[in-house]
């Protein structure tokens, strides 16, 4: 009953191995890196770039800000911009996609290369195949349910969002200060990682656009890995600093 209910928002699944294989992948790989980073297996950026191995640290390859956001996002923007030219004349929704896709996201903090570049195959690859499902669905029947203008509204929200809180997050340092401080402001009264929550939101709206099994999947996995992320991310905070208030959540304000 609730997978029939689900379908109704969907595209039937198109026949590519690839698309399938790479839906369970999205799912099961996200939600394993978002059950390490709760264990203390981190990623290597921002605040964690350095906590997995004392030793091994000093011989890791570490990117500035700038560095690290071109590697991650470059060939994601590549791909999306190339698929204008490799799709052309496709429908308003695929068109809406992968401008979508172009949107390069603000980073900040250092970042270790061993980190960087599995996260920056991710997000190619995520480009890639949400954009190339997209077009295997061209002449499938339309979902019973079009998802295309929430979603274009859910991923403004979670653009704006994630843009002002790591705005707020440029702010919280003075000039030439390295030193973490706990950030103020927005939804940071709430929960110490609402730039995380709309990204979620963002990818949210993103498999809402597609309405692709794929979409929905990536999205899936993204918030499994996020919820992960920030719990550590709190739990770090908390271990740093002695006045970090208590009811400030990890991702979702009053409840987690």
């Amino acid at each position: 009953m609730a997978i029939s209910m689900f379908l109704n928002f969907l595209f039937p699944p198109p026949p590519s191995l690839f698309v399938t294989t790479m839906s369970v992948i999205a799912v099961v790989s996200l939600a394993n890196a978002g059950f390490n980073e709760v264990k203390g297996k981190h990623l290597n950026y921002s605040k964690f770039w350095n906590v997995n191995n004392a030793i091994a640290k000093k011989q890791m390859k570490k990117l500035s800000s700038r560095n690290g956001m071109l590697l991650l996002y470059t060939p994601a923007f590549l791909a999306g911009a190339a698929s204008f030219w490799v799709f052309p004349d496709e429908s308003f929704r695929s068109l809406i996609l992968q401008g979508a896709v172009l949107f390069v996201h603000k980073y900040s903090g250092s970042m270790a290369l061993d980190s960087a570049i599995p996260i920056t195959l991710s997000y190619f690859l995520s480009s890639a195949t949400l954009i190339y499902a997209q077009n295997l669905s061209i002449d499938l029947p339309e979902p019973a349910i079009d998802l295309l203008y929430p979603g274009i509204a859910l991923f403004l929200v979670g653009i704006i969002g994630n843009f002002y809180h790591h705005y707020l997050l440029s702010k919280l340092r003075g000039k030439g200060e390295k030193e973490y401080k706990i950030p103020k402001g927005g939804l940071f009264d709430y929960v110490i990682c609402p730039h995380y929550l709309f990204e979620i939101i963002g990818f949210y709206g993103f498999s809402f656009i597609s309405q692709t099994l794929y979409g929905f999947s990536f999205a899936l996995g993204t918030t499994f890995y996020l919820l992960g992320r920030s719990y550590a991310t709190r739990r770090w905070y908390l271990s740093k600093f002695d006045d970090f208030p208590k009811n400030v959540k990890a991702i979702i304000p009053f409840f987690f």
